[in-house]
């Protein structure tokens, strides 16, 4: 593994990064203003499992082929943005009984982060810095291990996003217009972050 200075070089940028607040921690409390805090903590972990498939894909080199494709990133971004589109749509249309369904709240989160290609990149991107070709573990199982370090750390930051949401709403979530009001306003933010995702440069 790598050296003790360098772990701790990545253990505290991990944490700066996973700590400010980005799309991943939006999505994640527009699912608990929509659908309440249970929903939320499913979306942080279908966001968590999806990462898997970029820490995975990270350390077989394939991410490269988002550098390498230029039109792949282009197509798997704005997939990733019209899936957030959709999703935030529905929750205009969703009724109060649908707030119960659980498991498609982890389905959707998996393809939400499969969909993001700028995850891919920050993999590739961040863990060579502290990748050891020398350590005594080869360099695709410090891929894994880092990458896996990385993915809890940012789920941990998604889970407080959740738990602050759902103690913002807990005595609104009592009235069913207050119920509609922030399952609308949780598709405000999902449409509005899926027309960021689309219109921002790669």
């Amino acid at each position: 593994m790598p050296s003790t200075e360098l772990l701790i070089a990545f253990f505290a940028t991990t944490a700066i990064f996973a700590y400010i607040p980005g799309p991943a921690m939006l999505y994640a409390a527009a699912q608990t203003m929509a659908r309440g805090r249970w929903s939320g903590l499913m979306a942080v972990l279908g966001i968590h499992l999806g990462g898997y498939v970029h820490v995975i894909a990270a350390a077989a080199g394939l991410s490269v082929l988002f550098h390498a494709v230029p039109t792949l990133y282009v197509a798997v971004k704005l997939a990733g943005a019209l899936y957030l589109i959709w999703l935030g749509v529905s929750l205009f249309r969703a009724k109060a009984q649908d707030d119960a369904v659980l498991s498609g709240s982890v389905v959707e989160s998996i393809t939400v982060e499969v969909l993001n290609p700028k995850t891919a990149i920050f993999f590739m991107a961040f863990l060579p810095q502290f990748i050891d070709a020398s350590a005594t573990f080869p360099v695709w199982l410090q891929f894994l291990v880092l990458g896996t370090i990385v993915n809890l750390m940012f789920s941990s930051a998604d889970v407080v996003c959740v738990v602050l949401a759902g103690a913002l709403i807990t005595g609104l979530r009592r009235s069913s217009h207050a119920q509609r009001l922030m399952r609308r306003a949780g598709g405000v933010v999902l449409v509005g972050l899926g027309v960021h995702v689309a219109l921002q440069k790669s």
